[in-house]
């Protein structure tokens, strides 16, 4: 198994230093085997000649039998054996060796009685060319592999930043912060072409705008809808009063207090998409007030306190967050419907089929309901805005051995 690589040799920045110095690195060192190839060819090709040339003079003056020239031998012992070898067949070479401690460049070829006449030449002055050339290559590559990384980390960061500033702005719509915008600069600039990260972000400010339009479209479709309908609910309610007693009067008057509910969930929601509700905050005990939600639901509801608390909370919206819980669990889940305190964190179960998937995943939506479920899905949307009002945190989750659990955790009060 691969071991897991650690947080930021994922970020952009890394690879990109890792991408950059194994990039710099390979052509620094295809440059330096270049330049030191040629500069070593040609310095021991000049070596070679002059070594060749010395060898010509001193062959000539073996046979005319004059004496040697300083540096010609015949047969030395410390001529390299291949070079030796390759007299013996009447060739003549060059080779580089080290000769009382330093590099020498001998040149040997075939004298008479299967011999070998050889010179030497000091071959130190190239050497050291050749040394110095190398070291030259290594701190120059050094040097522009650190000046590249440095320009490349600048490029880079430059890069990451607004990528990091995008990202944040992302989530803050995400967050429901809708008038949130990148405000690249780059998209705004006509004589300056746009990158590809200022393309995302005016693609990021152009969704949250759309995003942000239909939304307030239909907060004020809903707003309306609702105002609309409270003046006809009304003469249509005081109408059904004045009907003789009977069945039909009967469902008349059940399906106009269910138009009027409705009604007031939408003017309930449309009050909370304002975002302009004020809190009445007051200390409660959350094992009391849960106890007189249950009675006023009029439920077989279980309350079970594990252990009470003291929040500072409105109540009157907090009343309403665990009334639209418990009716929802008796609506649409299944008995037993359980209310649990535990400090700062009430808990309604029941053990009915669970929520959605979708409800689970992304939240209550209004006026979507699937498996054949009853309702308009305002309930629980409405328990979950006034929650945020509360500044609560309202989860929704599937228990292990069955049914649907809301968990809503409260800020505590301080002391």
């Amino acid at each position: 198994m691969r071991p897991p690589l650690p947080q930021w040799a994922g970020t952009l920045a890394a690879k990109a230093a890792a991408f950059i110095t194994v990039m710099c690195c390979a052509l620094a060192a295809l440059l330096g085997v270049l330049v030191h190839v040629s500069v070593t060819d040609q310095t021991v090709g000049q070596a070679r000649d002059q070594a060749l040339d010395r060898l010509s003079d001193v062959t000539d003056a073996y046979q005319a039998g004059d004496a040697l020239l300083p540096g010609a031998r015949v047969d030395p012992a410390e001529l390299p054996a291949p070079l030796r070898k390759l007299t013996l067949t009447g060739e003549r070479g060059t080779m580089v060796a080290t000769y009382r401690g330093r590099p020498t460049m001998w040149a040997a070829g075939p004298a008479d009685g299967g011999r070998a006449l050889a010179v030497e030449i000091d071959y130190s002055q190239q050497a050291r060319t050749i040394a110095g050339l190398d070291g030259a290559i290594l701190w120059s590559s050094g040097l522009a592999i650190g000046a590249t990384l440095l320009v490349g980390a600048f490029a880079v960061t430059r890069v990451t930043r607004r990528l990091h500033g995008t990202a944040r702005v992302a989530r803050r719509i995400s967050a429901g912060d809708l008038d949130a915008r990148v405000n690249d600069p780059r998209t705004k600039d006509t004589t300056r072409p746009p990158d590809e990260v200022a393309a995302v972000a005016a693609a990021l400010d152009s969704m949250a705008s759309s995003l942000q339009s239909k939304l307030l479209s239909e907060q004020r479709f809903t707003a309306d809808v609702a105002h609309e309908l409270r003046t006809p609910l009304t003469g249509l309610h005081a109408a059904a009063e004045l009907l003789p007693p009977g069945r039909p009067t009967e469902l008349v008057r059940d399906r106009v207090a269910a138009l009027r509910t409705l009604t007031e969930d939408l003017l309930e929601i449309s009050r909370l998409d304002t975002g302009r509700e004020q809190l009445d905050l007051d200390a409660e005990e959350l094992g009391a007030l849960a106890r007189r939600v249950v009675r006023a639901s009029g439920t077989d509801t279980e309350v079970r306190v594990v252990r009470d608390a003291r929040v500072e909370t409105d109540r009157r919206r907090l009343e309403r967050v665990l009334g639209n819980l418990v009716a929802n669990a008796h609506k649409h889940g299944g008995s037993p419907v359980v209310l649990t305190v535990d400090g700062p964190v009430v808990t309604v179960r029941d053990h009915g089929d669970g929520y959605p998937d979708y409800l689970v995943d992304h939240g209550p939506q209004r006026f979507r309901t699937e498996g054949g479920a009853k309702g308009h899905g305002l309930g629980l949307t409405i328990a979950l805005g006034q929650a945020e009002v509360l500044g609560a945190r309202l989860t929704f989750a599937n228990s292990a051995d069955g049914g649907a659990m809301a968990t809503l955790t409260l800020p505590q009060e301080d002391g």
